[in-house]
């Protein structure tokens, strides 16, 4: 989980802001109350609140932290101590997973301070936020189509930053998520005997999702449709190209065993559709 970036936020909301006691660790300003209640925030500075909100945090009492994260915008609009507050809630938000919340707070973040030093990283939660919402590869995957274009946002506009770095491994897990997607899709066409369709869905794996661990599996499908179609050529030739890019895969066995008569298959636990189909018959 992404939460390991939190502790460098906050060295630098608590190097850069507050009474110069605090900062130089001189004395704890007597105002900070771990204790202080929204309902009494006009009374406290916006460190103290600010402070509180901290705590509450680390202490996991998280609607609490928001409280006061809160407050000190609302109290003290205009202070240091607000604007670094609206970023607290937002990862408030996030790290207990409400995810739609933090989203909000973090675009308006966004738009009234785009040239704030932590700008980066609320872009990168911001990314976050939409990766977590991720679903499984059997379902609609709109979301991570949302989640991937926010972290190449983070690439595109931070590319030297450890955000970026990580954001670029999600991206690279999102196309394996999708490509998962076209993969279980095209299998239901093949049950179904939907051979064109089954055909389109295998063939985008391998022409958009090329980095993906699914693209052997997606060449050894069309070597299976191909030939139950009696297409043998383009079984051939789509069992070349999986032979000569993943040639110890167990995939490619397979597939070579499809055409070459007296060939073992891999000895996985994964009947093709031609075997599933003489099953059937027979």
């Amino acid at each position: 989980m992404p939460r390991r970036f939190l502790p460098i936020l906050l060295v630098a909301f608590l190097a850069g802001c507050g009474s110069s006691s605090f900062r130089q660790g001189t004395g704890a300003d007597p105002s900070l109350n771990p204790n202080t209640a929204p309902a009494d925030a006009a009374e406290q500075s916006p460190e103290a609140l600010y402070a509180a909100g901290m705590q509450e945090l680390r202490n996991n009492r998280y609607q609490r932290a928001v409280d006061l994260f809160d407050a000190v915008e609302r109290e003290h609009p205009y202070s240091t101590w607000a604007t670094n507050a609206k970023l607290m809630a937002a990862y408030t938000e996030y790290h207990r997973n409400r995810y739609t919340e933090a989203i909000g707070a973090l675009d308006r973040f966004i738009l009234l301070h785009p040239a704030h030093r932590d700008i980066a990283y609320a872009y990168y939660l911001r990314a976050l936020a939409q990766y977590e919402q991720i679903n499984d590869s059997e379902r609609d995957q709109q979301q991570t189509i949302t989640a991937m274009a926010s972290l190449q946002e983070v690439v595109n506009r931070f590319p030297d930053t450890a955000y970026a770095r990580d954001a670029r491994l999600k991206i690279d897990l999102g196309r394996d998520h999708l490509a998962g997607r076209e993969m279980h899709v095209g299998r239901w066409y093949q049950r179904q005997g939907l051979m064109t369709a089954a055909i389109g869905r295998f063939r985008r794996v391998v022409e958009q999702y090329q980095t993906t661990n699914h693209v052997p599996e997606a060449l050894h499908r069309l070597t299976e449709i191909y030939l139950s179609l009696g297409l043998t050529e383009e079984a051939r030739t789509t069992a070349s190209v999986l032979g000569h890019n993943y040639p110890g895969s167990p995939w490619y066995q397979d597939s070579y065993a499809l055409l070459v008569e007296g060939a073992p298959r891999s000895g996985d636990e994964r009947p093709g559709f031609l075997t599933r189909s003489l099953n059937w018959l027979f």
